[in-house]
């Protein structure tokens, strides 16, 4: 089951590679990943119908007994079957919905098929904390697939709406679920459901994760963003909202069920809120001209009657709920990928306007009509089989309380009546014969068998499915029979059961919607006549401007606009909540020593100088300068306390710190301002050294107030034998702690490409700035500031980038003399990092010291030469290549992130040792020269370009000036 996750993974990621080979024949290949999986899982269908399940395990976080734990039983078949089959088909299906020159083709081809690895692990997930990882990625993945290429501003509304409200459920259902492991004891879905706790915290945790659910599967109030998110393209519109993220929330109402169905709460909210959604959601879709939005109003009310059936907690309803969450998977499916076809074909979904499509597209109307009959109920097909075994279990009191059975009955008929309404609204508004055809359908735009093959498979399934279903009832007692029976005794699947009274009920349904499309004219009017005018749409942007405004009003008033302000506001707060504790309470050391040697007390006071010198100094140059005394300062003193990886990372920070502030301050006046008297000056020096003050004795009752050995005292040790290196400090980075590396680094990316967005004005990806020599220009068409031509084969052609007053012919020589010998170095301090002082970050900043002095020497278009590619590849790629070996480590049979030793003897080298985190650290190394590299673009070039007057990107064409 791993396996097969891990393939969804590594066919998303080469989906673009394959889509840029292939085209739009690239999601044919695609397709073979999930249908392999739809292969594996069927196989697998005799296991499981036998009554055991099929459990996998993989060791993750062992010291934080966090494992990978997997289980294949009747429930997760099912989903896992829709979520692959269906996958597969969808798939097919994008291979002719995609327009064969469409932008961003592959980008669309990895997010649907990494959403369908995520939503198939979440139905495999036996874990808790797993299942809310994949939960999470799937509401990631339908935002991007909904949001598309983000051009459109109603794609982008209803992907950012979808994605507040479902995280909003999400983080929700995370307390809750935290909760029902600490009241269970256990984190295993299989163990909480056969032993659930109980308490406040138990029943809390349910109404928790139900709200996950609900606001997952659309319920009322949140159902409004299924219908907006039809702005989505209709393979994801048919995947999605059809058979896959929506059945997310069903899923866990269904996988709860057995164990959390007598709690407190449960059935009011699951029946309550899923019969008025089922109303609801017909109502509404009795009045939509769009075919899309008739099949998503529908798809709310189809999700109703499934909550109600697969959380009632009963087998009867449990039988029939898994029975139509198939059909309703495979006739949505059908229908939705209908409409696709005849937008492709016609170039509209309004009912108004289509006339006489079935006649034109015959196929595609038999294909349609199969998927609306199911979807009424019309038997043979598999939609009446669940819905007549659904009547038959309320009939037959499939609810503890009768009475509550007979009301929840009475909704569902009603429910099923406006289902049938909008089937038949759905038929006539398609392929009736309303008026003549104004433009037939042409055959450039006739769909080929391919574009065809999804719905037509689908809708005979649905079709096929109906008088086999005796074949289905193995494979939904085996999830049916983990809830108690209330009928005396269980309905079997079947078409046929006798003259029943659930018959006489699905017969009354159909009538009712009949009668509904017979009246539709009287019906419209009435849906007027009592139109709301307001809407839980609408509310709902009304709440997020309401939201905005309040953000405002509060930004406004609290934030001025003065950093020391605000920076003098926090350190007083921590001055006096934790240093008032630290001052009464702390535990102070019995022995305090000043300095181990008087150099370390020499350093302090040059440190204090400075510090008190930075309070006095005018200009802002000279105070970074000073400022950058204290930093170098504390890298010597790490250097006298023996830690010289420390000191050399110390001394590196700093330099890049002090050059970031200089091309920051080309930006700020020359003196500081006159507002900084001698009185505020004052206050925040007193501020400065009570701050200092208290951190230096915090640092002291840390110290003294340990009773138990240090986890250090062991790390020489274990560094060596577990991470294969000498160095403590970067073994420790790249492995021990390998977890807390990566997630800093990936802060450094996300900070990086924070800071850039906001400087850049222009795109990020068009900002290299290079020479042209051929040309005697820049690429792009920039006139250098020196004027001239290029010469071809000079390096650091400064003459041609700089004009004269701004270059420095003594820098220009020790950049032609030093860069590649920085370079080097950066790569020795790279590869010797395991054993000696250095490593990835250290060469990283190194490498980008060496391209501060190049573009110091040569100004930004000679920083092009020195690096002509994006940042944003060097930080992603660097993140790419850290996180993947920790995957590689599984493979190599260690833990994810664990370090992995080869050691083999080769000719000439003799004995060679490599370890694996080697490659970790080679990621570190990518990511801070990518993010070196954006400071240089951000702060340094592109203030270059913004302030160069000569720039014709900044100029018209006339004012260009050729020197």
């Amino acid at each position: 089951m791993l396996a097969l996750l891990l393939l969804h993974l590594a066919a998303a990621a080469l989906a673009p590679l394959l889509v840029r080979w292939w085209g739009r024949q690239a999601f044919l290949a695609l397709a073979l990943v999930p249908a392999a999986s739809f292969g594996w899982i069927v196989s697998r269908l005799g296991s499981v119908t036998d009554g055991g399940d099929l459990r996998e395990t993989v060791p993750w976080i062992p010291t934080l007994d966090l494992e990978i734990v997997l289980r294949l039983d009747a429930l997760a078949l099912t989903l896992a079957a829709l979520v692959t089959g269906v996958g597969a088909l969808v798939l097919v299906y994008c291979a002719r919905y995609v327009e064969p020159d469409a932008d961003g083709t592959g980008r669309f081809a990895g997010t649907l098929t990494a959403f369908a690895g995520a939503m198939l692990g979440l139905v495999l997930a036996d874990d808790l904390l797993l299942l809310y990882v994949f939960w999470e990625l799937t509401t990631v993945f339908s935002f991007l697939l909904i949001g598309g290429d983000g051009r459109r501003l109603a794609a982008r509304r209803a992907a950012s709406q979808a994605l507040v409200l479902t995280t909003a459920g999400g983080l929700a259902m995370l307390v809750g679920l935290l909760l029902i492991g600490r009241a269970s004891g256990t984190h295993l879905l299989s163990e909480v459901v056969s032993k659930p706790g109980s308490g406040t915290a138990m029943v809390a945790g349910t109404l928790l994760v139900l709200a996950g659910a609900v606001t997952k599967s659309a319920m009322v109030p949140f159902h409004f963003w299924l219908p907006a998110a039809m702005e989505a393209p209709t393979p994801v519109s048919a995947y999605l909202h059809a058979a896959a993220m929506v059945k997310a929330g069903i899923y866990l109402v269904a996988r709860l069920a057995p164990g959390l169905a007598d709690q407190p709460g449960w059935r009011p909210v699951v029946l309550g809120l899923g019969a008025a959604t089922m109303l609801v959601g017909g109502y509404r879709a009795l009045r939509q001209t769009d075919l899309k939005l008739l099949l998503a109003f529908g798809t709310v009310s189809q999700l109703g009657f499934l909550v109600v059936l697969m959380g009632a907690g009963s087998r009867e309803l449990a039988a029939a709920g898994l029975a139509m969450t198939l059909a309703h998977a495979l006739f949505k499916s059908t229908l939705f990928l209908t409409v696709g076809v005849i937008d492709h074909a016609t170039g509209t979904r309004d009912l108004r306007r289509l006339s006489g499509l079935g006649r034109e597209l015959p196929v595609v109307a038999v294909i349609g009509c199969l998927g609306a009959a199911s979807m009424a109920g019309v038997p043979p097909l598999l939609g009446f089989v669940g819905k007549e075994a659904a009547f038959a279990g309320l009939w037959d009191a499939g609810l503890p309380d009768r009475t509550a059975a007979a009301v929840v009955l009475a909704v569902l008929v009603l429910g099923s009546a406006l289902t049938a309404g909008y089937s038949a609204r759905f038929v006539w508004g398609a392929f009736a014969r309303k008026r003549e055809v104004v433009e037939p359908v042409g055959a450039d735009s006739r769909p080929g068998a391919l574009f065809l093959a999804a719905p037509a498979v689908l809708a005979l399934a649905g079709l096929l499915a109906g008088p086999a279903s005796p074949l289905l009832e193995h494979l939904v007692a085996g999830y049916a029979d983990t809830l108690p029976l209330f009928a005396p005794e269980p309905e079997h699947l079947g078409l046929w059961h006798g003259w029943q009274p659930a018959l006489a009920l699905s017969a009354v349904s159909l009538l009712g919607g009949a009668a509904l499309f017979a009246g539709r004219a009287a019906v419209t009017r009435t849906q007027r006549r009592l139109a709301v005018g307001a809407s839980a749409d609408e509310g709902y942007w009304n709440v997020v401007q309401g939201l905005d405004r309040l953000s405002i009003l509060v930004t406004g008033t609290t934030q001025r606009g003065s950093l020391p302000a605000y920076l003098g506001t926090i350190l007083v707060v921590v001055l006096a909540l934790p240093g008032t504790l630290l001052l009464t309470r702390a535990p102070w050391p019995g022995e305090w020593r000043a300095w181990d040697s008087p150099v370390q007390a020499l350093v302090g006071v040059v440190v204090l100088a400075a510090a008190a010198m930075s309070l006095r100094i005018r200009q802002r140059l000279s105070a970074v300068l000073v400022v950058g005394v204290t930093g170098y300062g504390l890298a010597v003193l790490f250097a006298l306390q023996g830690a010289p990886d420390l000191a050399l990372t110390q001394f590196l920070v700093e330099t890049l710190t002090l050059v970031t502030f200089v091309l920051v301050l080309r930006q700020l006046p020359k003196d500081i301002s006159e507002r900084h008297r001698p009185r505020e000056r004052l206050v925040r020096g007193v501020i400065a050294v009570g701050v200092g003050a208290l951190m230096a004795a915090a640092s002291a009752v840390a110290i003294g107030a340990r009773d138990a050995p240090p986890v250090s005292a062991d790390y020489p040790e274990e560094a060596y034998g577990f991470g294969g290196g000498k160095n403590i400090v970067n073994v420790t980075l790249v492995d021990i702690r390998a977890w807390d590396t990566l997630g800093e680094i990936s802060l450094l990316v996300v900070a990086a490409t924070g800071v850039a967005s906001l400087v850049f004005l222009r795109r990020r990806t068009g900002a290299v700035d290079r020479l042209d020599p051929a040309a005697g220009a820049t690429h792009g068409g920039d006139t250098p500031a020196g004027g001239g031509r290029a010469p071809r084969g000079r390096w650091l052609a400064a003459s041609v980038t700089l004009p004269p007053e701004r270059r420095s012919v003594v820098l220009e020589v020790i950049t032609r003399v030093l860069f590649h010998t920085i370079l080097v170095f950066s790569l020795y301090l790279l590869f010797s990092g395991h054993n000696e002082p250095g490593g990835g970050f250290a060469g990283g900043l190194v490498a980008g010291l060496a391209l501060v002095l190049r573009y110091l020497a040569g100004g930004r278009y000679e920083l092009g030469e020195a690096a002509p590619v994006d940042p944003g590849v060097l930080l992603g790629a660097g993140l790419l290549f850290a996180g993947a070996t920790g995957a590689g480590g599984l493979f190599l049979g260690a833990e994810v992130l664990q370090t992995a030793i080869l050691e083999t003897t080769l000719p000439v080298l003799g004995d060679v040792k490599l370890v694996t985190s080697l490659f970790f650290d080679m990621g570190v190394y990518l990511i801070v020269v990518g993010l070196v590299l954006d400071v240089l673009r951000s702060l340094g070039a592109e203030v270059d370009r913004q302030e160069d007057d000569d720039d014709p990107i900044e100029l018209g064409e006339d004012e260009v000036v050729i020197r």
